[in-house]
């Protein structure tokens, strides 16, 4: 047999040879390109000398103080015009959003329910009326049915305050709900505190009689709008009524 010739390693160039220069990064041969119709390499989404930007954050914006009373007074002002036009049942949070240009979630945030929307336009309509126990005793004990009686139906007259009454009370004669919202509020806020005011031991029973008197008179004269009650001069309403007022708060 012929003797295969010896294997010879590769050590570098031979002593004496001048050697290679390196070939620089710049001149590194590029890849091969990439033939018709391949798809090109999806793109990264910052380069190496972009920063990304800040993600986006979720949720509600956050309001100054002043814009989120605004946005809340807002809101309560348009769901008071949605429960005297549609009723209780009819009225939606989301209708109560939609008219107000916000979004439902914001109203959930500022007030909850629906039902805890309606008592916050209870409350905030009924307002006005909640000085009536201060007025009890602010005067002789003997005018204290005709004070009552002037305060009340002064409230009634003013237009501002009118409005956003008129509005509860339509919903409150119409559903057991929003009655229930609507009684609570009353008694808690006014009758027991006009009750407080008579030293008497059906104090309650007393205040009760009285505001049934004046609320009765409201509804017919400017809900229902009953003739001649809702076009009587309301000093001669408040003289008659006065009497029958006093009579419930004071007679024996």
């Amino acid at each position: 047999m012929t003797p295969r010739p010896p294997r010879h390693e590769d050590r570098g160039p031979a002593p004496g040879t001048p050697a290679k220069p390196l070939q620089a990064a710049s001149d590194a041969p590029s890849a091969p390109a990439a033939p018709p119709g391949t798809p090109d390499a999806p793109k990264t989404a910052h380069s190496a000398t972009e920063a990304p930007s800040a993600p986006r954050r979720r949720g509600r914006p956050r309001l100054s103080e002043s814009a989120s009373g605004e946005t809340r007074a807002k809101i309560l002002a348009v769901a008071r015009e949605e429960f005297s036009e549609r009723g209780y049942e009819k009225t939606s949070v989301r209708g109560i959003a939609k008219a107000a240009g916000v979004d439902s979630a914001l109203v959930h945030h500022y007030f909850g329910t629906k039902e805890q929307v309606f008592a916050a336009a209870v409350e905030d309509a009924v307002a006005p009326a909640l000085n009536a126990p201060d007025v009890l005793a602010d005067g002789p004990f003997e005018e204290t049915g005709e004070r009552f009686a002037r305060f009340v139906f002064g409230v009634w007259e003013n237009p501002t305050t009118r409005t956003p009454l008129l509005a509860i009370l339509r919903s409150a004669v119409t559903n057991e709900t929003a009655a229930a919202v609507f009684r609570s509020l009353i008694a808690s806020q006014l009758l027991f505190r006009v009750a407080a005011r008579v030293d008497l031991p059906d104090a309650e029973l007393r205040a009760e009689l009285a505001a049934a008197q004046l609320v009765g008179c409201a509804l017919l004269r400017y809900v229902v709008k009953v003739e001649p009650l809702a076009s009587a001069d309301i000093e001669q309403l408040i003289a008659r009524v006065a009497p029958v007022v006093q009579g419930h708060l004071t007679a024996p």
